[in-house]
Order: C-alpha cells, then structure tokens, then sequence
C-alpha cells in the first residue's frame, strides 16, 4: 500500500484557519490515497481532520505589549511545533498567516530539514512594512500563495519568493450594496472592533462614544456586532450601556447574515474591511496600536492599512489610526454614509470595483489553485 501522503500546516490564528481548512478539503479531494495531517490550526481545521497541537488562542495575540507578556509560552509553542513538524518528516509544510508565529517555525524546521518543501500561504505584509523581511523568506519559503493581486509582483520588486496569486476565497462571494431604506425606516450598522483582545480594549470605548455622538444625530439605525467566541463576553459586558444597544451575535451563519443585511459599518482595520467590501458594505476604517508598537510607526511604508484602498490604489475607504480615532469625525463619517449621500454613492462603486477585480481571476477556489502549485513540487506524490 502507498504509504500516506504527511501534510504539515501551521496557522497561528483564526483568521487562517479557514483557509486552512478550504486547503484540507481541497487536499482530500484531489489526492486520491490517504493523507495525514499534522500540526496547528482551529477549529474549522479540527473539523477537516487535524488533531492541533494545542489551542491557537494560546499565541493570537497582537500588539508588542501583548507579545511582550506572553513570550516564554510563545517561544515555548514555536519550539514543540517546530519540534513535531521535524519528527513527523512531512512531504511539505504550510505556513499560514500569522508570520511572527509560523515563518519563526519554518525557520526552525528548514534548519534541520533543508530539503522540506515549504509554502507560505497569505503573503506576509512585507509591502506595508519591514520589506527587507521579503529577501529573508527566500531561505526557508520555496513559494508562496498571494491571495491578493498586486503581491507577486510586490515580492519580485523586493527579491522575495517566487509567489503565484491564488485569489481570496472572499472573491468567491460578493454582494451588491443595499440600497437606503426609505425614510424613517430602520438602517442596519455593524460594529467590528477585532477579534484580538488588544484591539477589542483599545477600540471598544472609542466606538461607544461615536455611538453616543451618531444617535444625538439620528435614531433610525440598529447596531449588529458579529464577535468571535472567545470576545463575546468580553464585547457584551462592554456595550451594555450603549446609547444604542446592540445585537451581538456569533458564529459564521450569523456573521454572513449581518453583513448581507448591513448598510454601513464601523470596523476595525485588517481583512474584515475587504470582507466588508466583497459584501457591498460601506465602511470606516479604524486602528490603535499598543504603545509599545506606536513608536515603529515610522517603519510602515504602505501609504494605507485598508486592503481595498491598496486594491484600488486610492483612499475609497476613510481610516483613522491612534490619536485621530475621534468619535465626532467618526460618527460624522458614518452619519453619511447611512444615507443616499456622495460619499455612500461613492463608496458603494468602490465596493464594485473591488469585487471585479477579485473576481476577475476567480474560475476556480482559491484552495484548488494553492493545490495546483503544490502538484508542480509533489507531482509523483499528488495523483
């Protein structure tokens, strides 16, 4: 018997671990013996048949100062992965998202393993900030898997890894934009405020005073905020004495759910907005770093944070960073865009142009185009 084709993946949050569950499913359905699996991800990759290493949670965190606290865990984890990986010997290894995590990993592994396939899938923000990271990659990524447009050639111009653009699964879903109730109907606003407890603290009472300055200004909008499992109570406890209190809901069903009935949102910045985007949901666009992170601003070199505006090449979403998270600009910002106004209207055709360019390339999933690359390495393995 054909012994089984091993597949090593590591994601360090959840925003990878869907992606790595589409690439599981993709895997199974391509290949026709058996395969194992091995490594770390969530729980939509618990559900595609890997048994995780330990709870990614452990590791999601996201500011310096976060880092900072949990740092001798963290170091811990990148050891054991990187340890299990070595043992187990696989055919290749997915590194997925989170790169403070899995490219510390990967490096592990290659030291020892020098001949082991590696493929970084989500390509890290080396065009935004630190590009010289691109160039380090090449010693222990083989290819990489962009899921946006403008990444390949991002990389060719820093002399990182060949990479191949795959799509976004997001690209397989988009929405035309609502259109604004009549009036004196109810509008529908999404609040987002991240799914990493750092973020959540930092922008939360932000939001709950934008929320106080719009419903000074109207009161036909309800408030819907779709939050991950482990910030709910976090997230309820807060909004508990909102102006305008909100529908906190969980789940994938429900989040779908919200973001097809929205009109506007207030988010925070980070791949939410391009979700926001591909559902024709027009947006501000917020962020605030930790302390300790705020003073690297000066090594961002990405003239936006907002992955539509850098799709686009132009500032079609508003973002405010740090000390210009001002509730009066912001609910000012989101008054607007919950009527028929210029600024909706031009938004609105933002979200279109976006979607077209996402879907442009998008015969296929995503997750069948990453196992397209992987059969050019492993074509005597893959059948």
């Amino acid at each position: 018997m054909k012994r089984p084709l091993r597949i090593s993946l590591v994601v360090g949050e959840a925003s990878g671990d869907e992606l790595g569950a589409d690439l599981m499913t993709a895997l199974k359905a391509r290949h026709s013996g058996p395969i194992e699996f091995s490594g770390l991800g969530g729980k939509a990759m618990r559900a595609a048949g890997l048994d995780p290493l330990f709870d990614i949670e452990e590791i999601a965190v996201m500011g310096i100062s976060a880092v900072v606290g949990r740092l001798p865990n963290i170091l811990k984890r990148i050891n054991q992965t990187a340890q299990t990986i070595i043992d187990e010997r696989p055919d290749v290894l997915f590194i997925i998202d989170s790169p403070d995590f899995t490219h510390r990993v990967a490096k592990k592994v290659r030291a020892v393993l020098p001949d082991l396939l590696v493929i970084n899938y989500i390509c890290p923000s080396v065009w935004a900030w630190r590009p010289s990271r691109a160039k380090k990659m090449t010693s222990y990524v083989d290819h990489v898997l962009a899921i946006l447009p403008f990444e390949p050639d991002a990389l060719e111009r820093l002399e990182g890894p060949p990479a191949t653009f795959v799509g976004h699964p997001l690209g397989e879903h988009a929405l035309a934009p609502r259109p604004i109730p009549k009036k004196g109907e109810r509008r529908t606003l999404l609040v987002l405020p991240g799914s990493r407890s750092g973020e959540v603290k930092r922008l939360l009472p932000a939001f709950k005073e934008t929320i106080d300055v719009l419903s000074k200004r109207r009161s036909d909008f309800d408030i819907i905020i779709p939050a991950v499992e482990h910030q709910e109570g976090a997230i309820r406890q807060h909004v508990k004495d909102w102006a305008v209190k909100p529908q906190v809901v969980t789940g994938n069903s429900a989040k779908k759910t919200a973001f097809a009935s929205a009109h506007a949102a207030l988010t925070a910045s980070g791949t939410v907005c391009l979700e926001l985007t591909m559902a024709g949901v027009p947006a501000v666009s917020t962020y605030r770093l930790d302390p300790m992170a705020r003073q690297m601003r000066p090594l961002i070199k990405a003239w936006s944070a907002n992955l539509p505006n850098l799709i686009l090449d132009y500032p079609a979403v508003p973002e405010f960073f740090d000390e210009f998270v001002r509730p009066n600009i912001l609910a000012r910002h989101l008054d607007r865009l919950l009527d028929g106004t210029p600024e909706r209207k031009a938004q609105t055709q933002a979200c279109l142009s976006v979607q077209k360019i996402m879907q442009e390339t998008n015969d296929r999933p995503a997750a069948e185009k990453a196992i397209d690359v992987l059969e050019d390495f492993l074509i005597d393995k893959i059948k």
